[in-house]
């Protein structure tokens, strides 16, 4: 790794070295909480007031997706220290060698809607803070050139990698939860807790789904960080203490309340005196909160939109390009991020100018986090039954395009994992219930609440489990204490073979962890 934050980094996915490993539970806290304490998920935190809760009803809803989704993130902390390398490449282990790319996949579709919200989201408030502070024109030519400035210092940090990134949210940690403070006082005076929302009782047909679909979309904001949190933890030391590494990326997300509760309250006031900012044709959390806000504050608001902004921007390209990078060996990390970077600006682009997509990121968020989280449950009970323990140099064979070792299964793909993904992924699809937007064939059997994630969720966790236990995998792919809560099986485990491309910096023999 580089020694200067000035230096770019160039480590891909294979092990970093021990030497080089010198993160703490605390950085991991600071990428996690800077790369989701924006203005983006302010935007996310709107949508309770938008689905037409209360106050107090969508505290509820943000607080109860919060916390499971936090829970469900915690344990995807743990594959970086282990294996030195990032989650896709650690779920060679559950899903083989060639399966490991259903999660590079997920992270690509992952960081191109994060990306684009927090573009679109950071550039749309600076044009807007700009033209009321300077008189700024609010034309096409203004939002492009934001989007492009925008999008290419994001690009310009995840360049320069993991150093600078972390050195970028430090200060974001900080700057932004000090401007979000700030906002309690500006909004203060016109602030109502007792904002009664369009739902007179919980009685009312539509009160539950409304709940539970703002419960989803802010629990959607924790499982994205799923596929990329090996990504930043892979510099902490496999020795640290397991609990540590959870707890920091557990509280990261509790601490985003803050910027939930900001675009939550924010939001009533702008249902109560900016109404036709909430149009639900055409919504507007943005502008609502420029018109809303007193003069004194817009320089903060456009400060939290470029230092936030930033932040989330870098945490999600970064994690792409070196996704991209280890399932297309011939780029380089930096070149696998320039590529992604390029073609993420250009669908911002279109997807801003050329289509509307204000619904729609609320649909695609929930879609692809419907997907990811039965990957997340295939993970984590994975880290559980192998106590933890898992071979670096076999999880690199797909990466040193060799073929062998003890995650090769059948013919690279470990068909336990794939099926508990595709049929929980494939049936939580089903049960998707979002009005107006996308609704399954099964979307109205809970009298149209959406179920999906908890459908996919306990289909997965019960799936996998079955399946291990009806279909034992080979003795070779558990470490020295054997299996736990399942059984193993004889099958002998191919050597490795073939001439690595690359060799990474990984022990001769594999060594319990934790």
């Amino acid at each position: 790794m580089a020694t200067s934050v000035t230096e770019i980094e160039t480590h891909g996915v294979e092990q970093i070295p021990d030497e080089d490993r010198t993160a703490r539970p605390l950085d991991l806290f600071r990428l996690a909480f800077g790369g989701a304490n924006t203005f983006a998920t302010c935007v996310l935190g709107s949508f309770p007031i938008l689905f037409g809760l209360s106050f107090w009803q969508g505290l509820a809803a943000t607080v109860l997706g919060l916390v499971a989704g936090a829970l469900l993130l915690a344990p995807m902390a743990l594959f970086g220290p282990a294996n030195g390398t990032s989650n896709s490449v650690s779920s060679s282990a559950h899903l083989g060698v060639h399966g490991r790319v259903v999660g590079s996949f997920l992270a690509l579709l992952t960081a191109v809607a994060f990306f684009s919200i927090s573009v679109w989201s950071s550039g749309d408030a600076l044009v807007g803070g700009a033209h009321r502070m300077l008189g700024v024109p609010e034309s096409t030519l203004t939002y492009a050139a934001a989007y492009a400035v925008f999008a290419g210092l994001v690009l310009v940090v995840c360049i320069y990698g993991f150093r600078f990134m972390l050195l970028v949210n430090k200060i974001a940690v900080v700057a932004a939860s000090a401007l979000f403070v700030l906002g309690a006082f500006a909004f203060a005076g016109d602030f109502d807790p007792g904002y009664a929302g369009a739902f007179a009782s919980t009685a009312d047909p539509l009160f539950w789904p409304s709940f539970i679909g703002s419960a989803l979309i802010v629990l959607s904001n924790p499982v994205s960080f799923g596929a990329f949190l090996g990504d930043w933890s892979r510099y902490i030391p496999a020795a640290t203490p397991r609990r540590r590494v959870m707890g920091a990326a557990f509280l990261a997300q509790i601490a985003t309340l803050l910027p939930f509760v900001f675009g939550l309250a924010t939001a009533s006031v702008i249902a109560t005196q900016a109404g036709k900012y909430f149009d639900p044709a055409a919504p507007n959390y943005v502008g609502g909160l420029l018109a809303i806000a007193p003069g004194w504050y817009f320089l903060p608001l456009c400060l939290i939109a470029l230092i936030g902004g930033l932040s989330t921007g870098t945490t999600a390209l970064y994690g792409t390009g070196l996704d991209f990078c280890s399932v297309f060996t011939r780029f380089s990390r930096v070149q696998a991020t320039v590529l992604i970077g390029v073609l993420s600006i250009g669908f911002i682009f279109v997807g801003r100018f050329w289509l509307n997509l204000t619904q729609s990121i609320s649909t695609f968020a929930t879609l692809i986090i419907t997907c990811t989280a039965p990957w997340m449950i295939v993970m984590a009970l994975g880290y559980v039954t192998r106590r933890g323990w898992y071979d670096p140099e076999a999880l690199q064979v797909f990466n040193q395009r060799r073929t062998g070792g003890r995650y090769w299964f059948s013919h690279g793909w470990n068909w336990r994992g794939l099926a508990t993904w595709l049929v929980s992924a494939g049936v939580a699809l089903l049960f998707t219930n979002l009005p107006g937007q996308f609704v399954g064939p099964l979307g109205n059997l809970a009298d149209g609440m959406d179920i999906s994630l908890p459908v996919g969720l306990v289909l997965a966790a019960v799936l996998y489990l079955a399946l291990l236990a009806l279909f034992p995998e080979p003795r070779g792919v558990y470490g020295p204490a054997g299996p736990r809560l399942v059984k193993a099986s004889d099958t002998e485990v191919l050597p490795i073979s073939g001439d690595p491309q690359e060799t990474p910096e990984a022990p001769a023999e594999p060594a319990p962890v934790g």
